[in-house]
């Protein structure tokens, strides 16, 4: 007998949804921070460099027109845009970094990871710049050295910054949350 029309007594017709992965967290925080503190690393250290052999020196061709090292420091933000603002940039920030960093205790998924990682990387890279370079706490100026045609001369973090930006756009747009979960499921 059935407890109502089309409805089975027995659970061995109905299809169970499938139970989702199990939540590797910890595993997933961690790529995110070993991402996070290698991209920050190479950050500061080719700013360094940078810093070290372009200072005073003419463009160098790495190839040929397409890209090359040209040292400067900028206040401001990309394209050098608010440049009167570094201080608030800087507290900006700031306040980017602890949101990131609170987004990756909810990771989910090695794209959601790898890009939180880096957009911390880049983030903190910049930061560092602001807050311990020249003119003071707060005023530095980021040290950007790599130049292609029509472009803002940028760094690595930048780099980072763009590469996260693809990563989370790709993710929204497959549907999936920062949790792993898909959008709907």
């Amino acid at each position: 007998m059935q407890a109502a029309r089309g409805t089975s007594l027995s659970d061995l017709n109905d299809t169970a949804a499938p139970t989702p992965a199990p939540v590797r967290r910890p595993r997933l925080q961690a790529l995110a921070v070993v991402v996070a503190a290698a991209g920050l690393t190479v950050d500061q250290l080719t700013k360094t460099i940078a810093v070290d052999r372009l200072t005073g020196r003419p463009d160098i061709e790495v190839v040929g027109e397409l890209l090359q090292l040209h040292l400067t420091r900028n206040p401001g933000a990309a394209f050098s845009t608010g440049t009167g603002f570094t201080v608030a940039l800087s507290c900006l920030a700031v306040l980017a970094a602890v949101v990131v960093a609170w987004l990756v205790r909810r990771v989910g998924s090695p794209l959601w990871a790898l890009s939180l990682g880096l957009l911390l990387a880049g983030i903190t890279g910049n930061l560092g710049d602001r807050l311990f370079r020249a003119p003071g706490p707060l005023r530095g100026h980021v040290v950007d050295f790599l130049m292609l045609p029509n472009w803002p001369v940028f760094n690595v973090a930048d780099i980072c910054i763009t590469a996260a930006a693809v990563g989370i756009v790709l993710q929204t747009f497959r549907g999936i949350a920062i949790d792993g979960r898909r959008d709907g499921a």
